[in-house]
């Protein structure tokens, strides 16, 4: 599988920053049927870093429910929590 089809978007949110600042945790959605070697090589192919380990979250889909009734599906995802060598920093985050 290409990276550009495993690695969707960045995770922006302030548990993410913090992550980054932190402990060289970089958050990404990914593709729901990419394993974590896949999800591995690509961020070290599209950012040229050394990546140590990669944790995976997957958030199935469940109903949407207002007011009682089902008013739909709120959307299932997975995201990949990917840990750089130290030193290593992906310079796309710089200033988000």
């Amino acid at each position: 599988m290409d990276y550009t089809k495993i690695l969707l978007r960045p995770v922006v949110t302030e548990k993410a920053t913090m992550l980054r600042e932190t402990t060289e945790q970089v958050t990404f959605y990914v593709d729901p049927k990419a394993n974590k070697i896949e999800i591995g090589k690509a961020v070290e192919i599209a950012f040229k870093v050394k990546v140590e380990k990669v944790n995976v979250v997957t958030v199935k889909s469940r109903p949407r429910v207002k007011q009682g009734r089902v008013k739909g599906r709120i959307a299932g995802y997975r995201k990949a929590y990917v840990t750089l060598a130290k030193g290593d920093k992906i310079e796309f985050f710089e200033g988000v």
